[in-house]
């Protein structure tokens, strides 16, 4: 595979990651979305350190788990505390901050 095929990739995964976003009400799709153009940029990263030859993007991508990881973590948190009060998952119904 060349570099074009892996940022071909990544600009799939990361509008598929936007669609899901922009089209689905469920919080919990919506992380994995967001997770998906994480990855997808990640890629694009790793891509590009590749091409020129350097560890910078590998360096970047490392950070971007790390805060993946940390907002996963604290998200699933929060949706999951909302879910236990309200019984759903919907963003739509998420639009009050006070319980």
């Amino acid at each position: 595979m060349t570099t074009s095929h892996y940022l071909m990739l990544s600009m799939l995964l990361f509008m598929i990651g936007v669609g899901g976003v922009l089209m689905r009400r469920n919080a919990l799709v919506l992380f994995m979305c967001v997770e998906l153009m994480l990855n997808a940029v990640n890629l694009a990263f790793v891509t590009f350190a590749r091409m020129h030859g350097s560890m910078d993007g590998q360096v970047i991508v490392l950070f971007v788990m790390i805060v993946a990881a940390a907002e996963v973590a604290i998200g699933l948190a929060i949706i999951v505390a909302i879910f236990r009060r309200r019984l759903s998952a919907n963003v739509d119904e998420m639009s009050l901050l006070r319980w």
